[in-house]
């Protein structure tokens, strides 16, 4: 099983953030949180990365499903969403949602697995409508 829903978008991080954005907010997700790694670890410990950007995103009744299923599954929430710098042609990013379908995995709880691939379907036509 794939780690990552991912696609190299043919624009620069900024540009992309914003696209990854919008695109997520067509399949119901809100921004909860933005980290941006890359000046987080410039200012924290001196390390220099390409731009990277966390964003953690959520769909409201897909999280609410998710946590009527298995309360601790708050624990994997939300759905992490990586816009970074592509390191081999800086003019483009790289988007990377992290697949759902690792709760399934790693909780033992047939109930998610309905929620899961609800979250796939909408992480992965959120990604896809990037290209």
């Amino acid at each position: 099983m794939d780690l990552a829903i991912s696609t190299t978008v043919d624009a620069p991080l900024a540009e992309a953030v914003a696209r990854t954005r919008d695109a997520l907010a067509a399949q119901g997700f809100g921004i909860l949180t933005e980290i941006d790694m890359a000046a987080t670890l410039k200012t924290k410990i001196g390390a220099e990365i390409e731009d990277y950007v966390i964003l953690g995103a959520c769909n409201p009744p897909l999280a609410h499903r998710a946590v009527t299923a298995e309360r601790q599954i708050g624990l994997l929430l939300p759905c992490n969403v990586v816009v970074r710098t592509d390191t081999e042609n800086p003019g483009r990013s790289i988007v990377e949602a992290m697949n759902p379908q690792l709760m399934v995995t790693v909780v033992d709880n047939p109930d998610l697995a309905g929620v899961a691939d609800d979250a796939t379907a909408k992480l992965t036509a959120a990604v896809e409508s990037l290209n």
